[in-house]
């Protein structure tokens, strides 16, 4: 049973899991609730997530590439029940 700080500890894991990038900046917007009604919504758990992540790790890095960085460190949480990831993963300065 989810308890109301589930989406909160998961969110706090996600940080944590991307602090291993130093970004220098570091957005997550959990849009699970614009989802509800589709198969991958469980109400009070984080199954939607939007990251905005500007870090030197990205640097001379393709999209795909930044993406499947990310996607790794988040392996955990998509094994957890992470449905859905959109990700914006950029190098200082773009």
């Amino acid at each position: 049973m989810p308890s109301d700080d589930a989406v909160a500890q998961a969110l706090a894991r996600v940080r944590a899991a991307l602090a291993e990038l130093s970004p220098s900046v570091l957005e997550l917007e959990d849009e699970s609730h614009r989802h509800e009604g589709h198969g991958g919504h469980r109400p009070g758990q984080l199954t939607h997530l939007r990251v905005r992540i500007v870090a030197q790790a990205f640097l001379g890095q393709s999209r795909l590439a930044r993406h499947r960085l990310v996607n790794g460190l988040l392996a955990e949480e998509i094994a957890r029940g992470l449905h859905a990831l959109s990700i914006e993963a950029k190098a200082p300065g773009e």
